[in-house]
């Protein structure tokens, strides 16, 4: 029989394709260029399988123009690229890379907390101008991470890394809300304390966004949300962007409604909203949370994974809809 064909929708490591080329015949993006969706079409076409990242939107147009496509294997955790309800209907399963980035993705969000909270990005600025002539008594004084309250909106796994690092690490007095409570016994392991959204926010020192983008959670932090919070209270984004509307975001911190922000996820990205650009109270880093060496191998081997159980007969690893081949 004649092998699948592959698409890789962007560049990836060497070692990776090579993994997917014993299985399949692959047809790589070696500029690793970004393609609007008609030019992903073009080349998708004929594919019975794609190597996404969470850039690629694979939409009930697409699966209408590529109907030999069976899998789309994302090297990411999060999925809001894909319109699982459509790839269902079409028969094509969609698989993710869950778990392997929790940790590195939960020391991003903790280094931002840290940045904000102590206005690195501000004073290292400040001194790269030049502006340092001598020492003040309040120069630069933020906040401080230990023994203040930790809010964690959303308890995934990475919500729960994060909530490890805050309690056992620096003291810090966990909170939380969920779609779901945890269990008592998990609570205590996390010493975290389950409270309403309305009361996250009145009580965090800092505000960790780390629940997956839905229709629901589109702009559950805007400028309602942000009149709530502390004055003196960060908020760091390292979810998805739509959680926060950025918009209302920069004028709070013009304003200074709350005192800072971190953000590694943006509503448009790569673009970002200029409003943030312009005020200094922001650490703002371009969609890193999973970027370590090794955690970005191992997403990227995940995903290829799943791609070879597919066309090799075996259970995929990380399904995110009905496998059609057990239909």
């Amino acid at each position: 029989m004649s092998k699948p064909h592959i698409l890789l929708a962007r560049a990836v490591f060497p070692e990776v394709v090579d993994k997917l080329r014993a299985v399949a015949e692959v047809q790589t993006n070696p500029d690793d260029t970004v393609w609007t969706s008609a030019e992903l079409i073009e080349r998708l076409r004929g594919k019975q399988g794609v190597f996404t990242t969470g850039g690629d939107r694979i939409d009930a147009a697409v699966l209408r123009a590529c109907p030999e496509l069976r899998i789309c294997a994302n090297m990411a955790v999060g999925y809001n690229n894909f319109d699982i309800p459509a790839m269902t209907a079409a028969g094509v399963v969609a698989t993710n890379a869950p778990d392997v980035l929790t940790e590195t993705t939960a020391d991003l969000g903790f280094a931002l907390l840290m940045a904000t909270a102590r206005r690195l990005a501000e004073s290292e600025h400040y001194l790269r101008a030049g502006l340092w002539t001598k020492w003040g008594y309040d120069m630069f004084a933020g906040s401080d991470v230990h023994g203040a309250t930790l809010g964690i909106l959303g308890m995934g796994r990475i919500g729960q890394a994060i909530a490890r690092r805050g309690a056992l690490g620096f003291g810090m007095q966990v909170i939380y809300h969920n779609r779901s409570r945890l269990g008592p016994d998990l609570e205590a392991q996390l010493s975290a304390r389950y409270v309403s959204k309305a009361e996250l926010l009145e009580q965090a020192d800092h505000l960790i966004l780390v629940l997956p983008y839905t229709a629901e959670s589109h702009h559950a932090i805007g400028q309602a949300e942000l009149s709530r919070m502390k004055p003196t209270a960060t908020l760091i984004n390292i979810a998805r962007g739509g959680i926060v509307d950025d918009a209302a975001l920069a004028r709070a911190l013009k304003e200074r409604t709350i005192a800072a922000a971190g953000l590694d996820v943006f509503e448009e990205e790569p673009r970002v909203h200029p409003g943030l650009l312009e005020v200094p109270n922001v650490v703002l880093t371009p969609h890193i949370g999973s970027a370590s060496l090794p955690t970005r191998k191992a997403m990227a081997h995940l995903a290829a994974d799943n791609l070879v159980a597919f066309f090799t007969g075996q259970s995929l690893l990380t399904p995110l809809n009905p496998d059609p081949r057990t239909r």
